[in-house]
């Protein structure tokens, strides 16, 4: 079928979709300190995208509660909510471990290639890598799970809560000593949902999620 849908369209959303994108993972990952403002001027410039396509963006980011923008003061990035770790906690606890069986359940060839090179990718990081690399791992390695589901509503309701969580664990990060440990986890969890062993990654996931907590309440 032909897109009939206009040229300038098209180019907005894509631009909109870019800056979304680069924005959340600095964002996610505090490269954006929480509480910073955004400048519109210079992520346009920065970026390489219109005013139009950024305020977009920056609704969507607004939505997924990244940022805030107050009247006549401008946008900030929003401040990490501690408070957040339990509720946040409660609904991942659930969903992880179904995204985990789903994924090893559904997960096509496609799918279980990126899973064996995150699984290989790990398994090879060397013992200096930073805390913040860890958390970028940590990202990919779930959303590749959420990906292999097959299922758009409860992948996007995984990165909303994934995204959270990461900023919570990035502010905790600097203080563990442990934090290459409980990324390497992933290792098997990536195996369990390359190899379709669902009972086995739901395991998994569920004892990651319960360590995440524990370990995140050890320093906050």
């Amino acid at each position: 079928m032909p897109n009939h849908e206009p040229s300038a369209l098209r180019t907005n959303g894509s631009l909109t979709e870019a800056a979304y994108e680069a924005l959340k993972e600095r964002l996610v990952l505090l490269d954006i300190a929480p509480g910073e403002p955004l400048s519109e001027q210079a992520l346009s410039l920065e970026l390489a995208v219109g005013r139009t396509p950024l305020r977009e963006a920056l609704k969507r980011l607004e939505s997924d509660h990244l940022v805030v923008t107050y009247p006549r003061r401008g946008t900030f990035a929003t401040r990490v909510d501690i408070t957040a770790l339990s509720e946040i906690s409660e609904i991942r606890r659930v969903l992880e471990p179904l995204a985990a069986g789903l994924g090893a359940t559904r997960a096509v060839a496609e799918d279980r290639r990126q899973l064996e090179k995150l699984r290989d990718g790990l398994a090879a990081l060397p013992a200096d890598t930073s805390a913040r690399d860890h958390m970028e791992w940590d990202l990919q390695v779930h959303r590749a799970i959420y990906r292999a589901t097959h299922n758009d509503h409860l992948e996007t309701a995984l990165v909303r809560y994934g995204n959270l969580a990461t900023r919570i664990w990035s502010v905790a990060a600097p203080r563990l000593d442990d934090v290459g440990s409980h990324i390497v986890e992933h290792i098997e969890l990536l195996e369990a949902v390359r190899s379709g062993d669902s009972e086995h990654a739901e395991r998994l996931m569920l004892e990651h999620m319960q360590a995440f907590e524990v370990r995140i309440r050890t320093v906050l």
